[in-house]
């Protein structure tokens, strides 16, 4: 597991230390940087996979580099990702080195520096430093999700790639391969423990996705077929039945609220977790009722219990509030949870982490930080 990662000289962090979780809520206004942190780790690993970052034993006279854009991010070039406001980290530097490091739980520390060119969108390592080889980290093995803001809307087909949903075990950025993972895995059993829902017909992976995703929908089901003769594969729902394809009139997502299909990749992404996972979501609550914000929550606190790591963007109390009441319920403790709030000063970040205690309480409460209701309310009853 990640609990520390600094990052140096990136858009809106000229220095930042931040302390990760089993499971951690990044929270705050817009462009204050959140965003910047899951996508720091998606460079890594987009890096990593495409070659150019160092990936060898750790021999410091090979050389690869970050790719600013790839299949997780598009950061443009070196010049979009810089910090204005940049520190030189030897004075001697010709140029600025942008790093991302990173310390796990074991105690060991992973760190990678490179060199700022402005019209580049892959800048040379300066500098890589680890000593385990890098497919041991969840961060780059296939037990990795990254689901972006903008995930994928009601369609009538999906993409159906062996190699992603199948090879790789990837349910893709926008969850575009979600559809095929499901098809493909979805007599999969859900191991016993805190993901398994008790309302689920059984204990496969689709019935347990049916199970949560009725949370968000009741009385919702799902299913997840082939399309013969073409490289498609197709979702339908039904209402009040069961999870198969005669329980009653199936409907295309383009017929069914977004929500359902903005939020299946998070779900099956949770359930599919193995323990040592690591889940980043931008925004899971998008689309959804609060009530289901609520249960979203619930569901990735499940997801932690069973031995996953997810790094978290939201803008909604309803999963913060998700995320202390489960606290307080027991289902995870306090220990095991991060919030961190972010807030602009000029070009850079500031960055507010509250404490939640094991009653759910959190130490501070910033100006700024989930506070607009009672500033509504107070507006109100003036």
């Amino acid at each position: 597991m990640i609990e520390q990662l600094s990052l140096t000289n990136i858009k809106a962090f000229r220095s930042a230390d931040l302390r990760l979780a089993p499971i951690t809520l990044l929270t705050g206004l817009n462009s204050s940087g959140k965003s910047t942190v899951l996508q720091s780790l998606a460079l890594l690993r987009q890096s990593y996979e495409s070659g150019t970052l160092l990936s060898t034993d750790g021999d410091s006279d090979s050389r690869g580099g970050f790719l600013l854009d790839g299949e997780l991010v598009e950061l443009g070039t070196g010049q979009d990702l810089l910090h204005e406001d940049f520190v030189r980290t030897e004075p001697d530097e010709p140029d600025p080195t942008i790093t991302v490091e990173f310390r796990t739980d074991l105690g060991r520390t992973y760190s990678w520096s490179a060199r700022y060119s402005p019209e580049d969108d892959v800048l040379p390592l300066t500098r890589a430093a680890f000593d385990t080889p890098l497919a041991e980290l969840p961060l780059f093995s296939r037990h990795f999700q990254y689901l972006k803001a903008d995930r994928i809307v009601p369609a009538t087909t999906y993409p159906r790639s062996h190699h992603q949903a199948i090879g790789r075990g990837f349910l893709g950025a926008r969850g575009e391969h979600t559809v095929n993972f499901l098809r493909h895995h979805q007599q999969d059993v859900v191991p016993d423990g805190p993901l398994r829902h008790p309302q689920a017909r059984a204990h496969t992976l689709m019935d347990q996705v049916v199970a949560w995703m009725q949370k968000l929908c009741p009385g919702v089901n799902l299913a997840a077929e082939e399309i013969p003769g073409i490289d498609s594969v197709r979702l339908s729902y039904g209402f009040g039945g069961t999870a198969g394809l005669d329980s009653t009139r199936r409907r295309r997502p383009t017929n069914v609220g977004f929500g359902l299909t903005y939020a299946l990749p998070v779900v099956v992404a949770c359930l599919s977790a193995q323990p040592g996972s690591l889940i980043l979501l931008e925004n899971p609550e998008a689309h959804l009722h609060p009530q289901g914000q609520t249960w979203l929550a619930y569901l990735t606190v499940a997801a932690v219990a069973a031995g996953a790591q997810v790094i978290m963007e939201t803008h909604s109390d309803h999963v913060l509030n998700g995320l202390r009441i489960a606290v307080k319920d027991g289902r995870l403790p306090a220990s095991s949870t991060a919030v961190h709030f972010f807030r602009r000063h000029g070009q850079a970040a500031e960055i507010i982490s509250p404490r939640m205690g094991e009653d759910g309480m959190l130490s501070d409460w910033p100006e700024g930080f989930f506070d607009e209701w009672e500033n509504s309310l107070e507006q109100l009853l003036d």
